[in-house]
């Protein structure tokens, strides 16, 4: 099937790549020229584990290319909307500048029996209102939405096997219609049996943020546990264990930590909120306030830990960070609390090194006045204090008999609690974790 892809970000990108890799003839299309150049030569612009690999085995295949015109969607049977929905300046709510203007460039360039298809997260009522812009165009195409559930670092493979779809649809012929169309796209998807929700737009609207809501809910839960057990004495990891072996409950995301960050989960549970007051239901949603001031809290809680242990004033000490990046296997470091952390200790004075295996360009774009190393040798040698707040597999494997040969002062805030305390501790190491006693 011709398929055309609005938006070559993070999501676009992705989704452009993995559909002509399953057999569709792809463009992508993106305003940004210089996006667009590196796509097309096979170079992602953002690191994304697998994504090297299938860009330039669609591209090869012939199967997919890119451009900077929107006319070159004209021919194509379904059009995939994925650019950003960005917070909104000086507001919580989202910001839906970038999806407005893709369906309105796109409007001339439809045809009869077209589908148009969201993929952006938006707030609930979004769709509604650009299936009225699209009908009233009078092309005769329609809109369907359907939400992505991209892990950063597993995107690829998620994308391809999914593990589950949310088509929301417009009601009667129309809906069928665009059901059996995304069903075609799916073909692989359908024939592994993937769990299928057909449903209204509003509801697939609502899946995507009250997941990343419960997600962040989940998270912050673990880290309130976390004050208290510091407060109590109990161990965070062992009262996440117990609980987790409850089947309502379930193990996974229940480790304490410095929090959750991104491009997705802080400004999609702010955006929900938002939408929610202009609802008249704020009241359902505001204990996701709550949610958020725990994430930030979390923060400030790494850097106070790393304070106290220091042995000399803030300002005369040389402070190792170890991650910048919001999560491991990626090189996003929007909203991170690894990087958020590193500036913070910076500001108070530190001299902070920090290193992390994908993000450090990124981070000096963003934040230039702190110190940037490659090497973990050197962001370790003569440290004060050593805080690690992304836990990649390079950091967790750390010997901790070499490092405390490297540092001035053997000290670790574990700001993910994915160290061996009993390890570190044995190899001469003052260790702080969050609720590990």
């Amino acid at each position: 099937m011709k398929i055309s892809v609005i938006g070559c970000g993070y999501l676009g990108a992705v989704h452009a790549s993995a559909m002509a890799e399953l057999g569709h003839e792809v463009v992508g299309i993106d305003i940004d020229a210089h996006k667009i150049e590196q796509l097309a030569a096979g170079k992602p612009p953002f690191y994304e584990p697998g994504l090297p690999e299938i860009l330039t085995s669609a591209m090869a295949s012939g199967r997919l290319r890119f451009s900077t015109e929107i006319a070159d969607a004209a021919g194509a049977r379904v059009h995939f909307i994925g650019v950003g929905t960005p917070q909104k300046a000086g507001s919580h709510a989202a910001d839906l500048t970038h999806v407005d203007a893709a369906i309105k460039s796109l409007l001339p360039h439809l045809a009869e029996g077209d589908l148009v298809v969201g993929k952006s997260t938006v707030p609930v009522g979004t769709a509604a209102r650009l299936a009225a812009v699209i009908e009233a165009a009078g092309s005769g195409a329609t809109l369907a939405w359907n939400p992505e559930f991209l892990r950063e670092g597993f995107a690829v493979k998620d994308t391809i096997s999914p593990d589950r779809l949310v088509y929301g649809v417009a009601p009667g012929e129309a809906g069928e219609q665009a059901t059996a169309l995304l069903n075609e796209v799916y073909a692989s998807a359908m024939a592994a049996q993937t769990p299928l929700i057909v449903t209204d737009y509003a509801t697939a609207e609502l899946v995507k943020v009250s997941a990343n809501a419960f997600l962040a809910t989940k998270i912050s839960f673990i880290n309130a546990m976390s004050e208290i057990a510091d407060a109590s004495g109990a161990n965070i990891s062992e009262l996440a264990d117990a609980i987790g072996f409850d089947n309502r409950i379930g193990r996974r995301f229940l480790n304490a930590g410095v929090g959750f960050g991104g491009g997705c989960l802080p400004k999609d549970i702010r955006a929900f909120t938002a939408r929610a007051e202009e609802l008249g239901r704020g009241d359902s949603v505001a204990f996701l306030k709550e949610v958020d001031a725990i994430n930030l809290r979390q923060r400030q809680r790494v850097v106070a830990m790393t304070l106290q242990a220091l042995d000399k004033p803030v300002y005369t000490a040389k402070v190792a960070v170890l991650g910048l990046s919001f999560k491991p296997h990626s090189d996003d470091v929007r909203d991170s609390p690894a990087l958020d952390v590193a500036v913070q200790l910076r500001g108070l004075g530190a001299d902070v090194v920090a290193t992390d295996p994908q993000g450090i360009e990124n981070s000096r774009l963003r934040h230039p006045q702190l110190t940037y190393s490659t090497s973990i040798e050197d962001t370790l040698r003569n440290a004060d204090a050593v805080v690690l707040v992304t836990e990649w597999a390079e950091f967790k494997q750390i010997d901790p008999v070499w490092a405390a040969t490297l540092v001035r002062v053997p000290i670790i805030i574990d700001g993910r609690n994915t160290l061996d305390a009993a390890a570190w501790r044995a190899a001469g190491w003052t260790y702080l974790g969050l609720g590990r006693p």
